[in-house]
């Protein structure tokens, strides 16, 4: 399985915005922001019941947008997500039963790992970039580095805590493909339906990283 083509898209957009969505109506007008910001790509979360109907209308009417699904815990969650259209598993730990199923449907995942024997067993499916998470509280960029030492092959996308005072710190190491963050989509605005501040902090967050 070849997923170059979506690790080169992440590492040139640098940031994957981590969405939540309480309502699918929300869907489309979230991703008309992304867009308009110049920030085509979202890691809808598994953390309500919208996720999978809202993927399902992002991928629909929005075809060029790289969308996958976050928060996915269990078999059943990758299945609806991939199901819906999903193009990438994004998981907040390891999990051997998501990572075979997802494979085996030839998309590609993003496993949550913070340890070294959480590493390994990523690392046993031929993984090239793993979920760091959370980032923040797991010891940021100093835990990555010492983790890539002895594992020099893998590289990272690091997630919580994340946001526009810190993320140029991490993008500066070779270790970091891209960084998820959700300071631009952020659920307050979402819920109050403010998309053209979600627009404006898009454009700001694209301006910094690509500098």
């Amino acid at each position: 399985m070849n997923f170059d083509h979506i690790l080169k898209e992440v590492e040139l957009m640098k940031i994957v915005p981590v969405v939540k969505l309480d309502k699918a109506s929300d869907a489309l007008p979230l991703a008309e922001a992304l867009c308009a910001g110049g920030l085509p790509v979202a890691e809808i979360t598994f953390r309500t019941d919208a996720a999978e109907e809202s993927i399902r209308r992002i991928t629909r009417e929005f075809p060029d947008m790289l969308i996958g699904a976050g928060t996915v815990i269990n078999h059943e969650q990758a299945e609806r997500a991939i199901d819906a259209g999903a193009r990438f598993i994004v998981s907040p730990g390891f999990s051997s039963k998501v990572t075979d199923y997802t494979l085996r449907e030839n998309r590609l995942i993003f496993p949550g790992i913070c340890t070294p024997t959480e590493l390994m067993m990523a690392l046993e499916y031929n993984l090239p970039v793993m979920k760091f998470f959370p980032a923040k509280q797991y010891g940021g960029l100093d835990t990555i580095h010492a983790l890539a030492a002895p594992f020099p092959s893998v590289r990272f996308m690091p997630t919580g805590g994340i946001n526009q005072n810190n993320i140029l710190t991490f993008l500066a190491s070779r270790k970091i493909i891209a960084c998820g963050g959700s300071w631009m989509v952020n659920e307050a605005l979402i819920n109050s339906g403010d998309f053209q501040e979600i627009t404006r902090l898009t454009a700001e967050a694209v301006a910094l990283v690509q500098g």
